[in-house]
């Protein structure tokens, strides 16, 4: 498997995300020759006694086993050299050696990317407005990225799931380990819709807490703009936004919804800092105006001449673009979100023009997913049966916070068993 092996092997002696790693193959074009020099005791660098014995006592065989027992387990392997290796990666500080994956590796090729990060106890608030704005880029084409965390994280990638797109999910542990705990179901939507799990964890690897702050560059690298919609002052996300703006890349923040609350004040100091407001899907398409990637067969009359896909030559220099302009930059952006109102009437009409064999075509779908639901999607499907609720009385009545509720809402969605309406209104579909 071309130089896979002699990859892992050199993160089985450095480590995972270790940066001597990078020192050693500054010397050498090929993994395998500083393999071979390693081995031999050719090389010049000086090793510590552990990383002696680690280079002593790691086989090759044992790094080939690893790779063939991934290869078994529909885990693919991305290495720094193979074509495939994202090149918005390998122009960071530090770039993952390997990429564990399980999904459709092609997602990411010449993709615009959009990295959206948050919290994890979202208020309905920056939920409502990460679905919203996630599902309009996802629709428009815009490859949505972020960590699969509770909250935020899972609101971005179902919204881009619930359109049928793609959606690229960062992990801070094995590709195979069920973390946040539960979330399988999600996994297989998000995969059902040609998304893409990828780590730079082995296999195995629990959900360390220390693992999430090296996680984040992967992030702010994979995404070309990088949203912001709800952190307090210590949040992570501003670690991500911070490393997105030292590669030169746009941050976009949501206004707080309560400029009082602790759960913003990451988002206030980030607007301070020069961070760009966030009102509405339309400023990030601006950003990719003049080459952004759009689905054409929808978009062609409103989007004439804007490219679905970036170019090759833009996308080997996207890691060095702007890497010395200021922390933030702050651009002229005077355009209002048309599309949000158009979005609201188009909402309106459906509601009042529901056909009976759109009725008729739901619940057919509808029957065979009720004996699929967790115990709590069917509290809300009892809820709702009874009568239209607003968000906020569902999660007085079930007793769950905002985050939660929008995650379970969102999946009763995707398989058509309610229907959302304007305000945060829900109905079930019968």
């Amino acid at each position: 498997m071309k130089e896979t092996k002699y990859w892992v092997w050199l993160t089985m002696v450095f480590g995972v995300g270790n940066q001597r790693l990078w020192q050693v193959m500054s010397l050498y074009e090929r993994a395998s020759d500083a393999y071979n020099s390693m081995k031999n005791g050719y090389t010049k660098l000086r090793f510590s006694s552990s990383e002696a014995k680690n280079i002593s006592s790691v086989s090759l065989m044992k790094a080939d086993e690893f790779v063939q027992d991934c290869v078994k387990r529909g885990i693919e392997l991305l290495c720094y050299s193979d074509d495939e290796y994202p090149q918005t990666l390998r122009h960071i500080f530090n770039p993952p050696a390997v990429l564990y994956c399980v999904g459709d590796i092609t997602c990411l090729r010449n993709r615009r990317t959009v990295t959206a990060v948050g919290a994890r106890k979202a208020s309905f608030y920056s939920v409502e407005a990460t679905s919203r704005i996630c599902r309009e880029l996802a629709e428009k084409g815009m490859l949505i990225v972020s960590g699969f965390a509770m909250g935020t994280d899972i609101s971005a990638h179902l919204a881009a799931a619930k359109s049928g797109k793609p959606t690229v999910c960062v992990l801070g542990c094995g590709v195979d380990v069920d973390y946040p705990k539960g979330h399988l179901g999600y996994r297989n939507i998000i995969l059902a819709n040609g998304g893409l799990f990828i780590s730079e964890y082995p296999p195995g690897t629990p959900a360390y807490g220390h693992n999430f702050p090296k996680r984040n560059r992967i992030l702010a690298a994979l995404g070309r703009v990088t949203l912001i919609f709800e952190a307090s002052r210590k949040s992570g996300s501003l670690i991500t936004a911070g490393m997105s703006a030292d590669l030169g890349r746009e941050v976009f923040v949501l206004p707080p919804a309560d400029i009082f609350s602790d759960s913003f004040a990451g988002n206030s100091y980030l607007i301070k800092e020069g961070a760009l407001p966030l009102l509405g899907s339309e400023d990030i398409l601006e950003c990719f105006r003049a080459g952004g990637c759009i689905d054409l067969e929808i978009h062609s009359e409103v989007y004439t001449g804007i490219n679905a896909y970036i170019s090759e030559d833009e996308e080997e220099n996207s890691g060095t673009e702007n890497l010395r302009t200021e922390k933030y930059r702050i651009t002229d952006s005077g355009n209002e979100d048309e599309s949000e109102e158009s979005s609201d009437e188009s909402l309106m009409k459906n509601d009042a023009d529901e056909t009976e064999s759109a009725s008729v075509h739901k619940s057919e779908g509808n029957k065979e997913y009720y004996g699929e639901l967790t115990d709590m999607q069917r509290e809300i499907v009892g809820l709702l049966e009874r009568e239209r609720l607003h968000a906020d009385v569902l999660s007085e009545k079930l007793g769950i916070d905002a985050s939660e509720l929008m995650t379970e809402l969102t999946e009763l969605e995707l398989a058509g068993a309610i229907k959302a309406l304007p305000g945060k209104m829900y109905e079930i579909i019968r």
